[in-house]
């Protein structure tokens, strides 16, 4: 469906990705794509409005017409890296330690990911813990549908 000029995005097909097509980034910060409603511009300059059931995620296909596949790219934001090293009792202490001032966290192999707030840089240095800031597509871990609230 398209309202002038923008074309609105109701439902995403999973698994949508044809061979040869050209692929067409739509980059949206983890903010917007949380939302169900939300409008945004491609690299090549379409609009699109969504407003779909769920929230979006980086990497899928959303639209694909006349040879060009559309997909959304989440945008790398400021970030804090901890250190994790190879004690996993450091990593529990770490992730109730960050969960306590209620930041989101993505966990790898190596590093625990948080948003670069100014409370969890004070935190770390007076913790003594190692940590970097940089800038990274941050994917926090979802709460498995136990909603917290105040």
């Amino acid at each position: 469906m398209s309202v002038s000029g923008l074309e609105l995005i109701r439902s995403v097909q999973t698994g949508l990705s044809p061979e040869g097509e050209e692929f067409i980034p739509l980059v949206a910060d983890r903010a917007t794509l949380a939302k169900r409603r939300w409008r945004g511009v491609a690299e090549d300059g379409r609009e699109f409005g969504f407003d779909v059931d769920r929230a979006l995620a980086d990497g899928i296909t959303f639209s694909s017409a006349a040879g060009r596949t559309y997909k959304i790219f989440q945008a790398a934001e400021p970030v804090l890296e901890i250190e994790l090293g190879n004690d996993p009792s450091r990593a529990a202490v770490l992730g109730w330690r960050i969960g306590n001032l209620h930041f989101p966290i993505e966990v790898t192999e190596s590093v625990i990911r948080s948003v670069d707030d100014p409370a969890l840089r004070q935190l770390l240095e007076k913790e003594k813990i190692r940590w970097r800031p940089t800038t990274a597509v941050f994917r926090a871990i979802k709460a498995g549908g136990h909603a917290h609230h105040h």
